[in-house]
């Protein structure tokens, strides 16, 4: 049957459709966005030949998934009766669903159940609108928003409880084995006490480069509403104001007013922080000393303490109550992460602890963070992390070619102001990505493929150093190697000129005297130096003159697409950085995006774009006239992305 005053809404860039027949993602939403509103999907990477390990599911997708978001049904890939298919779907997201809230019926909850064609990709929706409903409509009409990162953050925000807990443990030398149930216990204390109506919840304000000064606001724990459901909170005008506290909305934190060239994204959203204390001492019937309880020990025994590093990060929208975000959001966040971190710890209780800690990512293509733990036992390149990341990664729908779940890739939620053309590297000063904002190139109707990542811009003079007139490819050499530091493929430290040269010579390409020289270096050299210092590969292209570089342009285009690395460009004495291209294929019309090493002025963005250092440079331009000699012949150095998670 079709419903037709019913619409799915899908704000993510793309569902993880594969040609594998069974293959089965659950679909997240929240309850703060329309009903039937698919915010992102995550694929379901454990299963037997029963079905989906719901299990093991849970587990992950509990620590994954950020309080604010739910799952709300389920797609699954396949080419039989699409109504039984949908139902099977259905079943699983809420069989996961009860695990992940720990309950064991749903009340009047929508679920979706889709299914994907393998050969074509067509999805049709089906909505079971009860538990106990037995028939599945199909919904109609399904739209695509085209700014899932504004549909998210335009009005949300981010909640974020950092909590460090010391456990302490004493149990019977002669019996180790009471350690586990002991250590259950003291964690059942702790998740009680979060609800305790002594403990006090701190909330601020972590603006970044907001000039606004909100006062912090103290809830307590008799303050809190733990019976609504979230789904069922009324959220409150934005623009309304309260003074009372217990009606305080989270917009009371965010900034009233934000630039509108401003970016929406979980990186600039407003964060407010939460604090958790215990008050022992309010209302305390008199006045009395300090008292010191002696429990005498039947049996010699061991104190065991054990460290949490707790950090929750929640989504919320504005409108909704500070005491709900805390009751309905934070609370459960805190208490699923010491479940897991507990799981975690019970196989090494009584050895070595693992170090876990939660890092929080917001990868391409999915509009809100994750978390993840990690176990900082262990190095990032060791295999149980590269697993872990690649696992991840599966579930994601990320490439496996690219770090974007390392711990240097994970989200700066320190308190800091936004400068969006400075370096972020710790004690770097450099220019970064100042192509951003540029002109565009003139070309009609062309397709623009650039650099994706950061970099940093090296040029002429920089450091102190005179490397005028003989420097250019060594300062596009440094711009590529920032670009491999800045997404987190290496820890290198971007080379001088003099380290260069030094990585020739030890290879046997130079001799010594060439350390401290002014000799100009090619792409072969770049290649040589890249390998040397990074492990990196590079592709090399030779063009023959200026008039044929843009027979080059398909090529460049897909290494952008690609591989996304900066390619340096060289012709004669003459070095540049090229950041992409704009090409139009059927007139053949095109331009390069230069960015021009031969600077010798100031670090500042308007005098660098103004004075055509960083541009889109057209092959003939209106005047007849090439940017590229004609008489030169070319060589382009492609670096390859490491495959690396």
């Amino acid at each position: 049957m079709e419903k037709n005053n019913r619409s799915i809404r899908i704000e993510c860039p793309k569902l993880l459709i594969t040609r594998n027949e069974s293959d089965l993602q659950w679909l997240i939403g929240s309850p703060f966005f329309p009903p039937l509103t698919i915010i992102s999907t995550f694929r379901c990477i454990h299963s037997n030949s029963s079905g989906p390990d719901f299990p093991k599911e849970s587990e992950e997708i509990r620590t994954l998934l950020l309080k604010g978001f739910d799952v709300i049904g389920a797609l699954i890939v396949g080419k039989s009766d699409p109504e039984k298919t949908a139902a099977r779907a259905v079943e699983a997201a809420r069989t996961l669903k009860k695990l992940l809230t720990g309950t064991t019926k749903l009340e009047n909850e929508e679920t979706i159940g889709a299914v994907a064609d393998p050969d074509t990709g067509d999805i049709r929706f089906f909505l079971s609108e009860t538990e106990s409903s037995t028939s599945f409509e199909l919904v109609n009409p399904v739209s695509y928003g085209d700014n899932p990162e504004k549909f998210v953050w335009e009005s949300g925000c981010l909640l974020l409880c950092q909590l460090p807990i010391k456990l302490p443990l004493c149990y019977p030398v002669n019996k180790p084995s009471d350690a586990e149930s002991i250590f259950s216990r003291a964690i059942e204390a702790v998740i009680a006490k979060f609800k305790d109506p002594n403990v006090v919840y701190l909330v601020e304000a972590s603006n970044r480069g907001s000039l606004d000064v909100v006062q912090p606001v103290i809830l307590r724990g008799s303050e809190l509403d733990f019976d609504a459901a979230v789904a069922n909170i009324e959220l409150l005008d934005e623009a309304a104001h309260n003074s009372e506290k217990k009606l305080l909305q989270c917009a009371h934190f965010c900034l009233k007013s934000k630039s509108t060239l401003q970016l929406f994204s979980a990186e600039n959203a407003d964060i407010i922080q939460i604090s958790v204390l215990l008050n022992r001492s309010e209302k305390s019937p008199k006045c009395s000393a300090p008292a010191v309880e002696y429990f005498a020990a039947m049996d010699e025994t061991r104190l065991l303490i054990v460290d949490f590093k707790l950090e929750v990060l929640c989504y919320a929208v504005q409108g909704i109550l500070l005491m709900h975000a805390i009751s309905k959001l934070i609370i459960p966040g805190l208490i699923d992460q010491l479940i897991s971190m507990k799981k975690m710890n019970l196989p090494y209780l009584l050895t070595q602890h693992p170090e876990l800690h939660p890092y929080h990512f917001c990868p391409p293509g999915i509009a809100h963070p994750v978390t993840v733990i990690y176990e900082l036992n262990y190095g990032e390149t060791e295999m149980k992390q590269v697993d872990a990341r690649r696992s991840l990664h599966l579930r994601l729908g990320l490439p496996f070619d690219r770090p974007l779940l390392r711990i240097a890739n994970s989200l700066d939620l320190s308190i800091k102001s936004h400068s969006s053309n400075r370096s972020t590297r710790k004690g770097s000063s450099l220019l970064k990505d100042v192509h951003i904002g540029i002109p565009g190139s003139g070309v009609s109707g062309g397709s623009i493929s650039l650099v994706q990542g950061s970099y940093e811009y090296y040029h002429y003079l920089q450091d102190g150093f005179d490397d005028s007139g003989w420097g250019c490819a060594y300062r596009s050499l440094q711009t590529i190697v920032s670009w491999f530091r800045l997404q987190h493929y290496s820890s290198v430290d971007v080379p001088s000129h003099r380290e260069i040269q030094q990585s020739l010579v030890d290879i046997g390409d130079k001799d010594p005297a060439f350390i401290g020289s002014r000799e100009w270096i090619g792409a072969i050299e770049l290649s040589f130096v890249l390998d040397k210092l990074l492990g990196v590969s590079c592709k090399v292209i030779n063009v023959r003159s200026g008039s044929e570089l843009p027979e080059k342009c398909r090529e460049l285009a897909l290494h952008f697409e690609t591989q996304g690395t900066p390619i340096m460009i060289g012709g004669g004495v003459l070095a540049y950085t090229l950041l992409g291209v704009d090409y139009n294929e059927a007139t053949g019309e095109c331009a390069f995006l230069m960015l021009d090493p031969h600077y010798t002025g100031s670090d500042d963005v308007k005098k660098i774009v103004n004075g055509g250092w960083c541009g889109w440079k057209k092959s003939v331009d209106s005047k007849g006239k090439s940017f590229f000699l004609q008489d030169k012949f070319y060589n382009l150095l492609l670096p390859q992305r490491p495959n690396r998670v």
